[in-house]
């Protein structure tokens, strides 16, 4: 099964580089996803802060919207969270492919299946992920419309 490690020759090291090259690249993509992820969860997190006392202040329907607004953003932390660890998840896959790439060429074995595998599995991880955001984002969307009583709100002008 294994061979003793060869010597491996420049162009065969370019070549294993160049076929790692691809995953590098989407190393990069998915670090700036969670860099998305990662701003997205502070602001939630502030605005989270922010309302503590806010609702500890507030009483009847004030204080039911502000308990609303939380359990919101509690929802938003949650799905920013499992993003999170799926994307994560994805770049660790996404090494092991690398590491495998290489390491096959080294110890002249057939790994091609098992890093086929870890690829979709990075893939599926990753799209999971996006998925994951699009829910978020959703959630927050809905949860920026404004109020109808804000809109039919007028102005005594009297003075």
């Amino acid at each position: 099964m294994f061979e003793s490690s060869p010597d491996l020759s420049v162009s065969t090291v370019a070549e294993i580089v160049r076929l790692a090259l691809a995953p590098v690249f989407l190393l990069s993509g998915i670090g700036a996803f969670l860099n998305v992820l990662a701003s997205r969860l502070s602001r939630i997190v502030d605005r989270s802060r922010d309302i503590e006392p806010l609702l500890l202040a507030s009483r009847g329907v004030e204080h039911d919207r502000w308990i609303s607004e939380l359990k919101i953003l509690d929802r938003r932390m949650s799905l920013i969270n499992w993003a999170t660890g799926l994307s994560v998840t994805s770049a660790i896959l996404t090494c092991l492919v690398v590491v495998l790439l290489f390491a096959a060429n080294l110890v002249r074995t057939r790994l091609g299946t098992e890093i086929a595998w870890l690829f979709i599995a990075s893939m599926l991880a990753i799209g999971a992920g996006f998925a994951t955001f699009l829910i978020e984002t959703t959630v927050a969307a809905r949860a920026v419309r404004v109020r109808s009583e804000l809109l039919q709100h007028t102005v005594d002008e009297a003075g």
